[in-house]
C-alpha cells in the first residue's frame, strides 16, 4: 500500500480510514451492520416520522423583523381579531350571475350566520344584510363574478381547516348552485390545496426515485444485485434520518420543513447510490489483484475515503451556509439537509464498506471478477476522451468556454416571480379562483395594502388631526401605482357632524387604518416597488402633512408589502451564501489538494457550469416552455446542491489524479485519472441527474423547474466539466 507522509490532509483522514479500514475488515463489517440495523431498529420504535412533524415554511424571516412582520404585528395589536387564514369564495358564471343564484347565495350567507355554520369559521362577509344597492357593488363591472370574504378562527390546524372548507363546498352543492363554477382562494385556499397536493407525494416520490435508480444501475451495470444494494443501503440510511428529523420535530430541536423532506430523499438515495458506485468501483479493481475481499475492501477504502470524506464536507459546509440566511424556507433547509449530509457521509464510510465487504465477489454477478493480478481493462470510452483531452486541451477548453460563457450571459436576462400562484397546477382552486378575481376585478384589488399611522400615546382625533389625516391620504393617492385609499374622510366627518368610518380608529385610540389600492397586479414587481416607493418616502409623507416623526410612525402591511421583504431578503442572501459557499468550498479543496491554483480552477469551472446552467434552463423555460417568469427561489436551491454536489465529482478526478501524479508525469496522470473516474463518474451523474428528474413529477412549477435545472446541470458538469473542462485546464496550467 502506497504510504502518504502524515501530514495535514493525512492526519486529519487518519482516524476516518481507521473507521473505514474497520468496517472492511472481517470482524469490522458484521459489527458495523448489525450496528446500523440495530440503531435503525431502536429510532424507528421510539421515534416518530419526520412528516408527523414537517410543515410548509412561512415566507417569512426567521427573526419575524422585516418591515411587513412589523407592521403585521402592529396591526394586529392595534386592531384584534380573532380571525386566522382568510378564505376568499369566488362564483363565477360565463354569462352572468342571474338573480336565482343571487338568492341562493344569500341563503348560504344566512347559513354562515346561523348556529348550524361550520364550528371552525370566524367570520364571514354579511352579504344577506346588505341591501341590493350593496351587494351590486360586491360584484364584478361585468356581473359575471362575485367575491365572498370568509375568515376561518385562529390557531385551527390544518385538518380542521381543510374540514371546514370541505363543508362550504358541499353547503353549495346542497343548496343548488352547480351552474356557477366555485372556487376558494386566499390563504386558506392556498393552504388547503397546498396540502392536498403534497398528501402522499414523498411515498410517490420515493417509489418513482428507486425505481429509476433500479433501472439505470440494470442498464448500466447488468448485475441485479449491484442495482439492489445501494438501494437497500439508502433505505436504512433513510430509516435513520427520517426518525431523528422527526425526533428534532417532536421535541422542538429545529424546524422541519416539508419541502426540505422531500427534496432530502431524493438527495439521499442519490448520493448514497453515488458512494456505493465510487466503492464499488474501486473495490471492483482491487478484487483482481488481491485473493482477499476484506483485504481488497480495505484497500479501495484507503484510497476512496478521502475524497467521500471531502465530498460529503464540502456537502454539509454547503448546507451549513444555510443558518447564515434569514428567508424562512432557506434557512429551515439547513438543519434537516445538515442531518442527512452526517449520517450520509456516516453510511459511506462504514455501512457502504461493510455490506459490499461481506458480499464479497458475489456481489457482481453475473460479472464476477476474479483474482488475477495481470488483468488488463479493455479500451474504454473513457480512455479515449482522455487521449482526445490530452492532445488538444486549449482547443476543447476554448470552444466549452465560448459555449458556456454563452449560457452565462443568458442568465442575466432571468426574470423572477413573486407569485405564489404560478406556481401551482392550473386546474386546481385556489388557482383558479384567483385567475378569475384578476380578469374580472381590477387588480389592486386582489390583496390591498393596509397603511397604520401609529402614534406613541392616545389620539385627540380632533379636526386639525383629522385634516391631517386627509392630506396623508391625499398624498398617498397621488403616488405613483396608487389607484385609491379609502376610507374617505369627509368634511362632516372631520367637523363631527358625521360618524368616523368603521374600523378606522384602534380601540385604544394609538392608531389609524387606510387601505390602499395599487392599480398593478399585488404580486407583480411594478406592485412591489410602488410599495417600495412609499416606504423609502414614508418621513416625507410624515413631515409634509404635520407629523412629527418622534411622535408618529407610519407602517405598511399586506401582501404586497410582504413579497416586497421576501424580494429584498432573497437578494440579501444570494449575496451572503453565494460567497460563503464559494470561499468556504474553495478553501476545503485547498486544503484537500495542498494547493493554492487547482482549488480556484476547480471552483471557477463550477460556477461557471452553474451560471451557464441558470442561462440554458432560463432560455428553454422562456422559448420552449411559454415561462415570462420563474420562481425567485431557483437560483438558490439550485446554487446550493449543484455546487455542492459538483464539486463530488471534481473532487473525485482530482484524488485520482493526485494518486496516479506520484507515480507519472502530471500530464499523463491527468489522462489516467480521466480514463479510471470516467465510467463510475458519468454512472453517478446520470444517476443523480435522473433522480432530481424526479422532482419534474411534483404538481409545483418550482419544483418541476428545480429538478430540471438540476439534472442539466448535473449532466453539464459530469459531461462536459468534470470530462473536459477541467482537465483541460489543470493541463493547461500546470507545466510539470
Amino acid at each position: 500500500m502506497v504510504q502518504d507522509k502524515i501530514l495535514g490532509v493525512d492526519m486529519m483522514l487518519k482516524p476516518f480510514r481507521r473507521l473505514a479500514r474497520f468496517s472492511s475488515s472481517s470482524m469490522g463489517a458484521k459489527i458495523v451492520l448489525i450496528a446500523w440495523i440495530v440503531v435503525v431498529a431502536v429510532f424507528s420504535f421510539v421515534a416518530p416520522s419526520s412528516k408527523d412533524y414537517s410543515k410548509n415554511s412561512t415566507e417569512g424571516s426567521v427573526k419575524g423583523n422585516t418591515a411587513s412582520e412589523i407592521a403585521e404585528q402592529v396591526l394586529n395589536k392595534e386592531f384584534p381579531t380573532d380571525n386566522g387564514l382568510t378564505a376568499l369564495l369566488v362564483f363565477h358564471h360565463e354569462g352572468k350571475i342571474t338573480d336565482q343564484d343571487r338568492e341562493r347565495i344569500t341563503e348560504l350567507s344566512e347559513w354562515f350566520a346561523s348556529a348550524n355554520k361550520p364550528k371552525h369559521i370566524a367570520s364571514a362577509l354579511p352579504y344577506h344584510k346588505f341591501p341590493k344597492k350593496v351587494q351590486d357593488q360586491m360584484f364584478s363591472d361585468d356581473g359575471t363574478t362575485l367575491i365572498f370574504n370568509l375568515a376561518l378562527k385562529d390557531g385551527i390546524d390544518s385538518d380542521e381547516a381543510n374540514a371546514t372548507l370541505d363543508a362550504i363546498r358541499d353547503k353549495v352543492t346542497a343548496i343548488g348552485l352547480d351552474d356557477l363554477q366555485f372556487e376558494i382562494t386566499g390563504p386558506a385556499g392556498i393552504s388547503a390545496d397546498t396540502i392536498a397536493l403534497f398528501k402522499n407525494a414523498d411515498l410517490v416520490l420515493m417509489l418513482a426515485t428507486v425505481a429509476l435508480i433500479f433501472v439505470i444501475l440494470i442498464i448500466i451495470y447488468r448485475s441485479p444485485i449491484l442495482a439492489i444494494t445501494p438501494l437497500i443501503i439508502a433505505g436504512i440510511v433513510y430509516g435513520l434520518v427520517d426518525r431523528i428529523i422527526g425526533l428534532a420535530g417532536k421535541n422542538d430541536w429545529f424546524p422541519v420543513d416539508s419541502s426540505a423532506v422531500s427534496i432530502m430523499l431524493v438527495l439521499l438515495f442519490a448520493v448514497i447510490t453515488d458512494y456505493s458506485l465510487f466503492v464499488f468501483s474501486r473495490y471492483r479493481e482491487e478484487l483482481r489483484k488481491k485473493e482477499s475481499k476484506y483485504d481488497s475492501m480495505s484497500e479501495a477504502m484507503y484510497h476512496v475515503s478521502e475524497p467521500i470524506f471531502f465530498s460529503g464536507g464540502t456537502v454539509f459546509l454547503a448546507m451549513l451556509t444555510l443558518f447564515t440566511t434569514v428567508f424562512e424556507p432557506y434557512n429551515h433547509f439547513a438543519p434537516v439537509f445538515s442531518v442527512a449530509v452526517v449520517v450520509i457521509l456516516l453510511a459511506g464510510l462504514t455501512l457502504i464498506p461493510s455490506i459490499f465487504a461481506l458480499m464479497g465477489r458475489k456481489a457482481f454477478w453475473p460479472f464476477i471478477p476474479k483474482f488475477n493480478p495481470q488483468h488488463k481493462d479493455k479500451e474504454s470510452i473513457w480512455s479515449k476522451v482522455s487521449k482526445l483531452v490530452l492532445k488538444r486541451p486549449a482547443l476543447y477548453a476554448g470552444i466549452l468556454l465560448i459555449i458556456l460563457l454563452s449560457g452565462v450571459f443568458n442568465a442575466t436576462q432571468m426574470k423572477f416571480s413573486f407569485n405564489l400562484m404560478n406556481s401551482f397546477p392550473e386546474d386546481i382552486s385556489s388557482r383558479q379562483g384567483f385567475e378569475l378575481l384578476a380578469d374580472h376585478y381590477p387588480a389592486g384589488q386582489l390583496a390591498p395594502v393596509t397603511v397604520i399611522l401609529l402614534a406613541d400615546k392616545k389620539i385627540d382625533v380632533n379636526e386639525e388631526f383629522l385634516q391631517k389625516v386627509k392630506g396623508l391620504k391625499e398624498e398617498l393617492a397621488n403616488q405613483k401605482g396608487i389607484s385609491s385609499v379609502s376610507p374617505d374622510i369627509t368634511d362632516e366627518v372631520i367637523k363631527g357632524n358625521a360618524d368616523l368610518p368603521p374600523n378606522f380608529l384602534a380601540d385604544n385610540g394609538k392608531a389609524v387604518k387606510l387601505q390602499l389600492v395599487l392599480k398593478n397586479n399585488p404580486y407583480d414587481i411594478e406592485a412591489l416597488n410602488t410599495v417600495e416607493q412609499l416606504r423609502d418616502h414614508t418621513e416625507t409623507f410624515l413631515k409634509d402633512n404635520g407629523f412629527t416623526k418622534n411622535e408618529y410612525q407610519l407602517h405598511y402591511a399586506g401582501q404586497t408589502a410582504g413579497q416586497l421583504d421576501v424580494k429584498q431578503m432573497n437578494v440579501r442572501d444570494m449575496i451572503i451564501l453565494f460567497s460563503l459557499v464559494t470561499v468556504l468550498l474553495t478553501l476545503v479543496i485547498g486544503f484537500q489538494t495542498k494547493s493554492v491554483l487547482m482549488p480556484i480552477l476547480m471552483m471557477a469551472t463550477i460556477l461557471l457550469s452553474y451560471f451557464a446552467t441558470l442561462g440554458f434552463g432560463w432560455w428553454i423555460f422562456k422559448h420552449f416552455m411559454g415561462y415570462e417568469a420563474i420562481s425567485y427561489r431557483l437560483p438558490v436551491y439550485t446554487f446550493v446542491f449543484m455546487v455542492a454536489l459538483g464539486i463530488d465529482y471534481n473532487i473525485m478526478l482530482v484524488s485520482r489524479i493526485k494518486e496516479k501524479a506520484k507515480e507519472l508525469p502530471w500530464k499523463k496522470a491527468v489522462g489516467e485519472g480521466i480514463a479510471l473516474t470516467g465510467g463510475v463518474i458519468s454512472s453517478a451523474g446520470i444517476i443523480l441527474a435522473a433522480t432530481f428528474a424526479v422532482l419534474m413529477t411534483q404538481p409545483l412549477q418550482e419544483l418541476f423547474l428545480f429538478g430540471f435545472t438540476m439534472a442539466m446541470g448535473i449532466l453539464i458538469d459530469t459531461f462536459l466539466i468534470r470530462a473536459i473542462l477541467l482537465p483541460s485546464l489543470l493541463i493547461l496550467t500546470h507545466k510539470k
